[in-house]
C-alpha cells in the first residue's frame, strides 16, 4: 500500500500535464488513521466525477457493536454516518477551482426515508464511505494543488468530523439507534397482533407540498378513533398509542381534501423507517405492502390475470397474458397479480388511481350486460376471497363509491385529517342498500387457482453485448442498452438511487439468472438472499462499486424485472 506522501509526490510530478495523467493516481494511499482508494478517474472535467473511497478501521473508528449488532441498527448507523459526512462535504465541495466539475465533492443525498446505500457500508466495525470528487483541471490540463487541497487539507477535516465515534455528536446517534429499535419492535408487533399497519398518535401525515417529503407545518397531528386504538410499549419511547388496522379489509373514506389520500400515501410509504422529525418515524406498515394502480400502456408477459379477466372476445390467453400496450383494467390485474407473485401481504389501493371497470360493477350494469358478455370479474368480487383463501389484506381509499361497505370489516371516514370509526354506522345503510355492488354467486368469494410459476429466459441480445449502459432518470425510468423501463407508477420508490439500484439488479438477473428454469419469485428470492448477505457492492464483479445506489425491495424489483419489455417467458 502506498502513503499519502508517495500520492503528494505523484501529485506534484503530473501537475500542468494532460487529464488522463491523472489515472496513474489510481490505487490506495495510507493517511494514518484511515486509507484512502482511488477507485475511479474521471476521463475529463467535464465527465461524470472520479470515484473514492475512505476505510476507516473498526479500533479507529471506534463505534460501539451494539449499534451495529442487527441488520436494521447496522443500517441505520450507515445513514446517520453518511448524512454526517454530507454536511461536512457540503462546505467543502467546490473550495478548490477549475473547469467543469472541479472541486466538486459529494455523497449520496439522503431523504426521510432511511436506506441501505453503497455510499457507506460497516462490516464488523469497519467503516468504507464511498463518495464523489470532480479532480480539478484548467480546461483539460491537471491542477493538482487544487486536487492536494483537496485531498489534504478539505477531505481529512470531513473524515475526522463524521466517522470517528470520539468527534460526533454520540446523543445524536443513540436517539437514532433508539428510533430505530423501537421501529423495529413495533414491525414485530404488527406479526405478533395480526395487524396492517400502526400509526402512532402525534404523528404528522401531511407534506409541505406535493414536491416535498418535509412535514407540513402546523398540520394536523394524527389521532386514533378510540375503537382501533392500541398502545404499544416501546423499548426506548415507552408507551405510545396509536390506531392499529387490523388484517383484513380496511376502507377509508370521506369527503375531497380531508386526508384520505394523505393517509394511504403516509401507508405506503410506511414500509421504510423514516428520520427523528419526519412526522411518520412512527408509521409502520407492514414491510411488503404494495400501492396498487391502473397503468396504461405498460407492457406484460405472460402474467396469469384469469382470476380478474378472462373469455376475452378475440379469445385472447390471459392465462399467459402478454400485451405491449395494457389497458387500465388490465394493468391493474397484471399489478395486482405481480404483487401476489413477489410475496406482498397488503395492497394499497386509492379508487382516484384505479380502473373503475376492474374495482367494482353496480347491479344495474350486471342486469344490463350480463355475466356472459362482460370479461371483467371486478375486484370487489375478489377481494374477499383474497383476504380468506391467500392472507392478502386489503387498505383501499374511496370518495364516491360505497360499494365495499358490504366487504369491509373495518370502516374508517377521514373528516378535516381526523379518523372516525364509522363501521357499525356505515354496515347498517349497507344492509338497507340493494345494490352490493358485487356478483352474489358463493364462488365469487373465493380466489380462484391461478398460475403461480413464470420462468423468464435470458435476454440473449443482452448478453452479448460488451459494454451495458444503464441510466436513470430520477424514478420515473430506467434505461438499459437504450431499452427504457418506466417506473413512475410504482409510488413506492423514493430515490434514484434505487432506480439505479434496479437497472443493475436488472441487468444481473438477465446475466446470471434468468435460465428459464428458475421461476420469477425463485429469482426474486434469489437476489434477496444476495443483498442481505453481501450488499449492493456483490453486483460488481470488478470491485469498481458505484458509490451511489440505493437498496429497493423485492416489490420493486420484480416490478421492474416485469416492466422490461425485452422479457421472455
Amino acid at each position: 500500500m502506498n502513503t499519502a506522501t508517495e500520492l503528494r509526490n505523484k501529485l506534484r510530478s503530473i501537475d500542468h500535464k494532460g487529464y488522463p495523467a491523472y489515472k496513474d493516481l489510481k490505487g490506495q494511499y495510507n493517511f494514518g488513521d484511515y486509507v484512502l482508494s482511488i477507485d475511479h478517474v474521471q476521463g475529463d472535467p467535464f465527465a461524470s466525477p472520479s470515484r473514492l473511497s475512505v476505510r476507516v478501521e473498526k479500533a479507529k473508528a471506534g463505534f460501539p457493536a451494539a449499534y451495529y449488532d442487527t441488520k436494521a441498527k447496522r443500517i441505520t448507523l450507515q445513514d446517520h454516518l453518511t448524512r454526517l459526512f454530507g454536511r461536512q462535504v457540503a462546505g467543502g465541495s467546490f473550495q478548490a477551482k477549475g473547469s467543469g466539475k472541479s472541486g466538486l465533492l459529494s455523497v449520496s443525498r439522503c431523504g426521510q426515508q432511511v436506506l441501505e446505500r453503497t455510499a457507506m457500508r460497516v462490516k464488523d466495525g469497519d467503516l468504507i464511505l464511498r463518495f464523489e470528487a470532480g479532480f480539478p483541471a484548467n480546461g483539460r490540463t491537471i491542477n493538482a494543488r487544487e486536487l492536494e487541497k483537496m485531498l489534504f487539507d478539505i477531505l481529512p477535516d470531513c473524515v475526522r468530523r463524521s466517522l470517528y465515534y470520539g468527534k460526533i455528536d454520540k446523543e445524536k446517534l443513540r436517539q437514532a439507534i433508539c428510533l430505530c429499535e423501537d421501529q423495529q419492535y413495533i414491525r414485530q408487533c404488527l406479526t405478533e397482533r395480526k395487524l396492517c399497519a400502526f400509526i402512532a398518535d402525534g404523528s404528522v401525515l401531511p407534506r409541505e407540498s406535493g414536491v416535498s417529503e418535509r412535514p407540513m407545518k402546523n398540520g394536523v397531528p394524527f389521532r386514533s378513533p378510540e375503537s382501533l386504538r392500541i398502545t404499544l410499549d416501546l423499548p426506548n419511547k415507552g408507551a405510545v398509542s396509536g390506531m392499529g388496522i387490523p388484517q383484513g379489509i380496511t376502507l377509508f373514506v370521506g369527503g375531497g381534501y380531508h386526508g384520505k389520500s394523505t393517509i394511504l400515501q403516509a401507508l405506503q410509504n410506511g414500509v421504510y423507517d423514516h428520520i427523528a422529525g419526519d412526522g411518520r418515524e412512527l408509521v409502520i406498515t407492514d414491510a411488503s405492502a404494495f400501492k396498487l394502480r391502473a397503468e396504461d400502456g405498460r407492457s406484460v408477459t405472460g402474467v396469469d390475470i384469469s382470476p380478474f379477466i378472462k373469455n376475452l372476445p378475440n379469445r385472447k390467453d390471459t392465462v399467459h397474458f402478454s400485451t405491449e400496450d395494457a389497458s387500465g383494467s388490465t394493468s391493474q390485474a397484471a399489478n395486482l397479480m405481480e404483487a401476489l407473485e413477489s410475496g406482498s401481504s397488503l395492497i394499497l389501493i386509492d379508487e382516484d388511481t384505479s380502473a373503475t371497470n376492474f374495482m367494482v360493477r353496480d347491479r344495474l350494469m350486471a342486469q344490463v350486460i350480463t355475466p356472459g358478455e362482460e370479461p371483467i370479474t371486478p375486484f370487489i368480487s375478489r377481494v374477499r376471497g383474497m383476504y380468506e383463501d391467500l392472507g392478502v389484506s386489503s387498505v383501499i381509499v374511496a370518495g364516491s363509491s360505497g360499494a365495499f361497505f358490504h366487504m369491509a370489516d373495518t370502516i374508517i371516514q377521514m373528516k378535516e385529517y381526523v379518523p372516525i370509526d364509522i363501521t357499525q354506522k356505515a354496515k347498517e345503510a349497507a344492509a338497507a342498500c340493494e345494490d352490493r355492488g358485487a356478483e352474489d354467486a358463493d364462488d365469487a368469494r373465493k380466489f380462484p387457482p391461478f398460475n403461480r410459476k413464470r420462468c423468464p429466459g435470458p435476454d440473449m441480445a443482452l448478453r452479448k453485448e460488451d459494454r451495458i449502459k444503464m441510466k436513470a432518470m430520477g424514478t420515473s425510468e430506467i434505461s438499459i442498452c437504450k431499452e427504457n423501463v418506466e417506473l413512475r407508477y410504482l409510488e413506492q420508490l423514493k430515490d434514484q438511487e434505487q432506480s439505479m439500484a434496479l437497472a443493475y439488479l436488472l441487468k444481473y438477473a438477465q446475466l446470471k439468472m434468468m435460465d428459464g428454469r428458475k421461476d420469477l419469485r425463485q429469482i426474486g428470492d434469489l437476489l434477496e438472499e444476495q443483498l442481505d448477505g453481501s450488499g449492493l457492492e456483490s453486483l460488481f464483479e470488478r470491485g469498481d462499486v458505484s458509490s451511489q445506489l440505493a437498496r429497493p425491495r423485492k416489490q420493486e424489483i420484480l416490478a421492474c424485472i416485469n416492466r422490461y419489455r425485452k422479457l421472455k417467458i
